[in-house]
């Protein structure tokens, strides 16, 4: 399973401005709810439980927020970069603009556990992190971070 295969260009969210951590988890939820057709309120719930187990930021101003997620059939991911930094208690203690959401459905093989491997490998690659920093839409950033290459801008 790859990157592409669970987050498409439509699940790519630029500058959304979160006030808090508890927000960003929620507002995360309301827009996979609306893509899956689960309870944002079980996402949400989920969501929280998994962070008070230990945060999901990465360090380096990236999160990976994820659960498992009763009745969800297939895994679904989201890209979200914030239009500022926020507090998320990474294990840097930096704060986040980085996030991707990934729900697996409660009985995930592991294939679909491969997925958040990938992710965090491809989000550890700094010249990617930067380049979805910079981009200027949601296409250019869902090739970044599926992998996927660049079409050219420039006229051959």
């Amino acid at each position: 399973m790859e990157i592409s295969d669970v987050i498409s260009v439509e699940d790519v969210v630029l500058d959304l401005r979160p006030e808090s951590k508890t927000r960003l988890l929620k507002a995360l939820a309301a827009h996979a709810a609306r893509r899956t057709g689960c309870p944002a309120a079980e996402i949400s719930s989920m969501l929280a439980a998994r962070e008070k187990l230990g945060s999901t930021g990465l360090g380096q101003g990236v999160a990976i927020p994820h659960s498992r997620l009763r009745g969800l059939q297939t895994p679904y991911g989201a890209f979200v970069r914030l239009a500022a930094p926020c507090a998320f208690e990474a294990i840097d203690d930096r704060d986040v603009d980085l996030v991707v959401l990934l729900l697996l459905p409660e009985a995930s093989p592991q294939e679909h556990l491969n997925v958040l491997a990938k992710i965090a490998r491809r989000l550890r690659d700094v010249e990617v992190v930067a380049s979805l920093r910079k981009a200027g839409d949601a296409a250019t950033c869902h090739r970044l971070l599926t992998d996927q290459p660049l079409k050219s801008s420039a006229a051959a």
